[in-house]
């Protein structure tokens, strides 16, 4: 289930550690497009890259093998220009001979589509960037950052005859480390893993054969997408902060892993590993490790499955996902939650994301004191739409200050009247017709709140609470009990 292996990871080269592919953001950048030839005289091809740089590294180029343009190639030797190396032309359907030229630039060690295409070819992955993004050990452009070194390399492909075609700026999907920001490098690394094929058919399984209810509905898709798509889980990472991971070494390349009842090996050469755990890793557990497992504790038994979890949708794949997979895998088959309830966001009255660099933050304790914490707990409930984020502003909050004061005030003016919260209700004969119609009026709308509730529908409710309130019991019936006093 869990195992070690040097495979490409994303890499961030300011936080220094590997992540997951769930942790990185996706937004288009201005790049650029440069074609450049590889080979010699008639033994020539043009790929194209938005990475230069990477070159450095290539260890082949590949073609379809149903493309009639390079079949003369096809397990020739071609020169990589700025290096003493030659490298194979090799045919691959993983390339689609109808984008670009038909031909691309493999880099095992620095992508991951071309580490598979290196892993079907047997082709060597030489690494040209240390944990920094810098160049190494490659004459002239040893030590450049990787953007330097794109120029860099661009210019010495010019300067040779090289570059066919360059297109700036081409905008592209480029990866980003969702704590910093930077830019991520894929990088060949040892690392952490968890075969995830199964655990992940299982998890989707659940919620395709309703042991697992998804609400709202339509976040099934969002789910399977994930989980049928997932591809094994690198778990280590390289930080301070973290469950270390509980593996020692050996000096003649022992591995032990060390459970929690076991003995640390000691002696002149051992070392635990430095890496710590995905910190999603340890939350996935959380369902079971919780409650004494494995010792099939009471607690255990009591709260496993949990019957509804809520949280936001945008943890859906960090940890409800993991939950799932990991419940199920312990848990004999059992699930960890019967419902998955799914919220959205809070976000600015124009529905932006509030961020301290936007300017648009609001910390909920100045509104609380400005406003108390009633207003806005039922504002919240008020734009909590099941899936949807909640648009949240100053004046709205104002505006469930001022229906818990209509609401004070009514109260009050019931209490002065001689209205109490005591004993039963008078028989309907011994009512008038106003009490007769509003306690009809409530009894309708508990039953609608309560179906509403076990629906998670929170703002229809919150609404057929405040209309209720504020359209029926204060515009109505309390001006109508007025003639009674």
């Amino acid at each position: 289930l869990i195992y070690r292996a040097e495979r490409i990871i994303n890499w961030c080269p300011r936080c220094l550690t590997a992540i997951s592919d769930i942790e990185v953001e996706y937004q288009d950048d201005d790049g650029e497009l440069v074609s450049m030839k590889y080979g010699e005289g008639d033994d020539t091809i043009v790929v194209a890259t938005t990475r230069a740089e990477t070159m450095l590294g290539d260890t082949a180029v590949a073609v379809h093998p149903d493309d009639e343009r390079y079949k003369h190639l096809v397990g020739k030797e071609i020169r990589l220009p700025l290096t003493d190396r030659s490298i194979p032309v090799v045919a691959d359907t993983h390339v689609d001979p109808e984008f670009g030229t038909g031909a691309v630039k493999v880099t095992p060690a620095h992508d991951p589509n071309d580490f598979e295409i290196g892993q079907r070819h047997d082709l060597p992955s030489l690494t040209v960037m240390d944990e920094h993004a810098v160049i190494t050990a490659h004459g002239p452009f040893q030590g450049l950052d990787r953007l330097e070194a794109r120029s860099a390399i661009v210019a010495a492909l010019r300067a040779e005859g090289r570059i066919v075609a360059e297109k700036r700026p081409y905008v592209h999907s480029v990866g980003h480390c969702s704590r910093c920001k930077t830019t991520i490098e894929p990088r060949l690394s040892m690392q952490w893993w968890v075969k995830v094929g199964p655990l992940a058919k299982a998890a989707g399984d659940a919620v395709r054969d309703g042991r697992v209810k998804i609400h709202p509905q339509e976040m099934e898709k969002r789910y399977f997408d994930w989980v049928d798509n997932l591809h094994d889980w690198c778990i280590s990472r390289q930080l301070w902060w973290g469950h270390r991971i509980p593996v020692w070494y050996g000096p003649n390349g022992e591995v032990v892993c060390v459970g929690p009842d076991d003995e640390v090996p000691t002696g002149e050469g051992w070392h635990q590993d430095t890496d710590v755990l995905d910190t999603w890793f340890s939350s996935g557990l959380w369902p079971f490790s919780t409650l004494g497992w494995p010792e099939q504790t009471e607690s255990l038994a009591k709260f496993y499955p949990n019957s509804v979890l809520v949280t936001g949708y945008d943890i859906l794949f960090f940890w409800v996902a993991r939950m799932m997979m990991f419940g199920l895998y312990a848990m004999d088959g059992t699930p960890p939650f019967h419902t998955i309830a799914l919220h959205g966001m809070v976000r600015d009255q124009f529905g932006k994301k509030m961020s301290k660099s936007f300017g648009n933050a609001v910390n909920p304790l100045d509104w609380m004191d400005k406003y108390g914490s009633d207003a806005l707990r039922f504002t919240l409930a008020r734009g909590a739409n099941p899936g949807v984020d909640v648009p949240i502003g100053e004046d709205w909050v104002q505006g469930s200050r001022n229906f818990a004061n209509k609401i004070w005030n009514a109260t009050r003016f019931a209490l002065m009247n001689g209205a109490t919260v005591d004993g039963p209700l008078p028989e309907p004969s011994a009512m008038s017709a106003t009490d007769r119609w509003i306690l009809s009026r409530l009894n309708s709308v508990v039953a609608e709140v309560d179906a509403l509730y076990e629906d998670f529908q929170f703002a229809k409710l919150s609404d057929a609470l405040f209309h209720f309130a504020w359209d029926e019991v204060f515009d109505w019936y309390v001006e109508l009990s007025k003639t009674t006093f």
